[in-house]
């Protein structure tokens, strides 16, 4: 019987010798000689110099198609007239905005983002896009829960009088305070100025905590006109 070396087996099954550290490559040091490979950190800076700053706004998954159907209607002022970067990454289900060499104040990346976050909140294309032409615009959320503990029915009632028949209870709030109101299950989502917001707010949570809607409309016709006589 022949004598069975190491050398035969090798010839035989093909097998290689395994490289020394100093042998290996830098792309086959993870799977042979367990070396990791360093890569330079990512740098925050263009290559003119100036830094690059980001936001990042998550989207929720039932928010996802009406982002694809309205993009290019939030693509393009964000692009066009802020001169920022947009894009949607589909791995983390968020809106990434970014600087550009060419984006003129700072300040117009914070506007971008809140004009996304108001369309993914609900608001329509053309009433968050208020946001990027006005400065004292602003967004305020709450829960019915923040107001009035209610389950059941009794939550289900108190988000029909909040929206009345066809929604005419929340068009005439939106239209006697210059705001707009998205009603997304529990939450309640209010855009427009502060001293709007709050009057709106007032309006909503005296629905929440049982007024009937006559004696809302009465109180919001007597502190809308003082407020437009105060203008």
């Amino acid at each position: 019987m022949p004598k069975v070396t190491k050398k035969t087996l090798k010839d035989e099954l093909g097998l290689r010798p395994v490289p020394s550290a100093m042998e290996t490559d830098a792309d086959d040091a993870p799977s042979t000689s367990g070396a990791k490979i360093k890569f330079a950190p990512m740098s925050v800076f263009d290559q003119n110099g100036k830094k690059i700053d980001f936001r990042r706004i998550t989207v929720p998954q039932q928010r996802m198609t009406p982002l694809k159907t309205a993009w290019l209607s939030l693509y393009t002022p964000v692009t066009e007239q802020l001169h920022l970067d947009m894009r949607m990454n589909l791995k983390t289900r968020k809106v990434e905005i970014k600087t550009t060499p060419k984006t003129v104040d700072i300040g117009h990346l914070q506007k971008a983002a809140d004009f996304v976050h108001a369309f993914i909140l609900g608001f329509e294309v053309a009433d968050a896009i208020a946001l990027l032409r006005l400065d004292d615009l602003f967004i305020e959320s709450f829960e019915i829960k923040d107001v009035k503990t209610l389950r059941g029915e009794h939550l289900s009632r108190c988000i029909g009088r909040i929206s009345g028949k066809s929604g005419k209870t929340k068009f005439t709030i939106e239209n006697s305070t210059k705001t707009r109101v998205v009603l997304a299950d529990t939450r309640i989502h209010i855009l427009g100025s502060y001293q709007n917001i709050r009057v709106c707010r007032d309006a909503i949570c005296g629905l929440i905590l049982g007024s009937p809607p006559g004696k809302v409309y009465s109180k919001l016709r007597s502190v809308c006109s003082r407020l437009n006589s105060s203008y």
